[in-house]
């Protein structure tokens, strides 16, 4: 009798949809939800502290109408886990992150993908922390490795701020997981499209991403995503898909943070609307959106599939 892999038909038939949806925010609405987010450990209060609220968050979002789910694991890296005087955890609480994604998605949804989150090692926000480049390469082939382990069906690396890091990362997902691994940058909002948070340019990075199955955008305001959409559009190959994902705010040069209009749901869909037609093909939700953000994007993904 022919074996038949699960989770490769679940990717495939995930890969060939014309417009797919992603889920939202988990630190946020974690937060949202009454758990602590404390630096250093951020989100991963939820794996240690309340796995049935995460639980519930990735339920609804699958609910919501989301074809896949990002696992709670952008905080549970050794180096975020070691200063948190944890350095035992890294492996343990990546894999119950994974375990508690899929426990949603067998539940609710048994054909959505459940993607594990690749962050960066150190603050999004201060790329100038970035470590070296063969740092990068260990650090970012360790998670990735622990994540499928943990039956993770494909790689999401987030909110890449510099070359070197999202290069490292890169290349380790495309040993590791060849065409099942997507990319998306955090950009800033002011001056030409394409630069990154750290002052690289996106353009000079995309000939060596082609193995990519995405690339796109993620924490960035949702007013700003739609010419970083159509540049990356631009310059990719027309088979590399173009993922786009928001906040709903933006951080101020003073350093507050100031909510844009996309906090409202159905305005946040109608930025998504604009993404599309600048070329993405995969939405969801970064910072501050909800599972009722992704109920508000799942009528683009009907009309797109009628």
């Amino acid at each position: 009798m022919t074996h038949v892999d699960p989770a490769a038909d679940r990717w495939t038939a995930f890969a060939a949809g014309a417009v797919r949806l992603l889920d939202g925010a988990k630190g946020t609405e974690l937060g949202a939800r009454g758990v602590d987010l404390s630096l250093p450990l951020w989100s991963a209060h939820g794996v240690i502290d309340a796995p049935d609220v995460l639980l519930g968050i990735h339920r609804d979002h699958l609910a919501a109408g989301a074809q896949a789910v990002v696992a709670n694991t952008f905080r549970t890296q050794p180096r975020t886990l070691a200063r948190a005087g944890r350095a035992e955890d890294p492996a343990t609480l990546t894999r119950r992150a994974v375990e508690i994604a899929r426990q949603a998605r067998d539940a609710l949804a048994p054909e959505a993908v459940v993607f594990g989150c690749v962050a960066p090692l150190e603050d999004c926000y201060e790329p100038g922390r970035t470590p070296d480049g063969a740092t990068c390469s260990r650090e970012q082939a360790w998670m990735i490795d622990r994540l499928l382990e943990a039956g993770a069906d494909a790689i999401a690396i987030e909110t890449m701020g510099t070359a070197r890091e999202a290069l490292a990362a890169a290349r380790a997902a495309a040993g590791a997981a060849p065409g099942r691994w997507m990319l998306s940058f955090c950009f800033k909002s002011t001056g030409p499209p394409g630069i990154l948070a750290g002052g690289d340019s996106v353009v000079d990075m995309l000939p060596l991403l082609e193995g990519a199955f995405a690339v796109g955008v993620n924490c960035t305001a949702a007013p700003h995503v739609e010419r970083q959409v159509g540049l990356l559009r631009r310059f990719l190959p027309g088979h590399v898909r173009v993922y786009a994902s928001a906040n709903v705010g933006a951080l101020g040069d003073d350093g507050r943070w100031r909510q844009t209009d996309a906090v409202d749901p159905d305005t946040y869909a109608g930025y998504a609307e604009r993404w599309l037609g600048a070329g993405a093909t995969i939405v969801g939700g970064c910072c501050g959106t909800t599972p009722r953000t992704i109920a508000a994007m799942r009528p683009l993904v009907t009309s797109s599939a009628s």
